[in-house]
């Protein structure tokens, strides 16, 4: 819990954009969560700053929060302060191939702002939610192309607010949905991305295709958290969900998807006990069926139901 003091101080750092006790379910993709201690909206780099220096100075634990996606919050909620960056959302094009885009710009505000400068590179990201800053956290992609192969540098404010650094590409660790190499208990507030001067309309085709693609193939009209467990090489987790015959399995209002079944949906009063019970239950049948032990690629957080410590 935080005490009545730092709550305070934080209200006086940010104002209305600070809130206490915020159900996780109204912020996260999957719509599923308990309560988070804080959630902070810093409007400026300099709010951003002094709120870490402000918790670090409280020994406050603090989580940066994108869209939502690809987390399942516990029922029990989160400890500390949650940090959203909703409003460090800039894009601006620095030369003719690079554009800095702040990290918290969503995934459509990306996508148009290139279709509209006639810029190719990012249209991977059209299908894939969120928001900058999960993208490169998770170094989220689609087949061969993934935000490594357009990432050029980086920005973060350093652990407890004490200034702001520049990561270039080769001092950053890449890895399969995963990013390193940051600076510990940083956080990433910007990026230089590569991209190609093209055709308007070029960009919005293929924007255009992979949208569809993504409806046609996955359940976008209901709450989920995207992808749950990450491929095992040479295989496809949906395909040896599916080939276990747990397609459409039901724990309470979690469902394996029937679209996709490396997808879980709530269907309206699910927990993140149902479906964690249905992770668990994939991980077991297709480790029986095919011996291989499928890893979770959505971060579980949170702390445990009735733990308010």
């Amino acid at each position: 819990m935080i005490e009545d003091r730092v709550k305070t101080s934080l209200i006086s750092v940010l104002g209305e954009r600070v809130e206490f006790d915020v159900p996780m379910s109204r912020h996260t993709s999957l719509r599923i969560g308990g309560p988070a201690d804080a959630m902070a909206t810093p409007a400026t780099r300099d709010e951003l700053a002094k709120t870490l220096a402000l918790c670090a100075a409280n020994a406050i634990p603090t989580r940066v929060l994108g869209a939502g996606f690809n987390v399942l919050v516990s029922d029990g909620g989160l400890e500390g302060v949650v940090l959203r960056l909703k409003k460090l959302r800039a894009i601006e094009r620095v030369s003719e191939d690079t554009i800095s885009i702040e990290a918290g710009a969503s995934h459509a505000t990306i996508t148009r702002y290139c279709v509209e400068q006639g810029l190719s590179g990012l249209e991977f990201g059209a299908g894939i939610p969120g928001t900058l800053g999960g993208w490169l956290a998770m170094n989220a992609g689609i087949g061969v192309r993934e935000m490594k192969d357009v990432v050029r540098a980086i920005e973060v404010v350093d652990a407890g607010g004490k200034g702001c650094s520049r990561v270039s590409r080769e001092d950053l660790l890449f890895r399969y949905r995963e990013l390193g190499g940051l600076p510990e208990g940083a956080v990433l507030v910007r990026a230089e991305l590569a991209v190609e001067p093209s055709e308007r309309a070029k960009v919005q085709s293929e924007i255009d295709r992979l949208l569809a693609h993504r409806q046609a193939t996955q359940p976008t009209d209901i709450p989920s958290c995207g992808s749950v467990f990450r491929n095992p090489e040479g295989d496809y987790a949906g395909r040896l969900i599916e080939a276990a015959g747990l397609k459409g399995t039901r724990i309470g209002d979690a469902e394996i998807s029937s679209v996709h079944a490396n997808f879980i949906v709530n269907h309206g009063k699910a927990t993140a006990s149902d479906v964690l019970q249905l992770i668990e239950r994939a991980r077991d049948r297709v480790a029986k069926e095919f011996g291989i032990e499928l890893q979770t690629e959505v971060q579980l957080i949170g702390r445990a139901p009735g733990d308010a410590s």
